[in-house]
């Protein structure tokens, strides 16, 4: 049975939309270990329509040697979520359609290992909503911006998490891997 793993940048604030703010605070290259292990674990790629559309013309021409991500991005297969068709093509991708919670689990009864979501907001609120996250890798940066959108928005159930493992980067990221709660 797969498991779905989660990876946002976000602000203090909870602002994940168009992360261009953290290239001012650089990437340390521990970050870089900490998202290759946590890709190396994934078998599947499971992304929302939009940011599968800004992600398909960004890595489908990478090589290896441009990125050290490219061959996974590019090679793994990849599931896309939403109610459109999606209006890029990247190899490996298949398309899921509207979002539904059966079929995600469905998804993680077929893979074995990890199925890797970035970004794609929409989606990811909607997999917390329904429980299927297994591992939330918040990389928090050290600004709160005061607009934007936000991982959480207002009028949403509490959810409690469990701390499974943190780090600090010298730019001042911090890295915070959560789990559901132990019930």
């Amino acid at each position: 049975m797969g498991t779905i793993a989660v990876h946002e940048f976000i602000a203090l604030d909870g602002v994940f939309e168009d992360p261009s703010w953290t290239f001012e605070y650089g990437f340390d290259p521990k970050m870089g270990e900490t998202l290759g292990a946590i890709t190396s674990a994934s078998k599947a790629i499971l992304l929302g329509r939009t940011t599968f559309e800004m992600f398909a013309p960004a890595w489908s021409t990478r090589t290896a040697e441009d990125d050290p991500g490219a061959p996974f991005f590019n090679d793994t297969i990849k599931y896309v979520v939403g109610a459109r068709e999606p209006q890029a093509e990247w190899a490996n991708s298949t398309r899921l359609g509207a979002y539904d919670a059966d079929v995600i689990r469905k998804l993680k009864d077929e893979i074995d290992g990890a199925i890797y979501v970035s970004g794609s907001g929409t989606l990811v609120r909607a997999l917390l909503a329904d429980g299927l996250v297994d591992d939330l890798h918040l990389f928090v940066y050290p600004i709160a911006l005061g607009k934007g959108k936000r991982l959480w928005s207002d009028g949403v159930d509490a959810t409690e998490f469990a701390l499974k493992q943190q780090e600090v980067y010298a730019n001042g990221v911090v890295h915070l891997d959560y789990g559901p709660a132990a019930a």
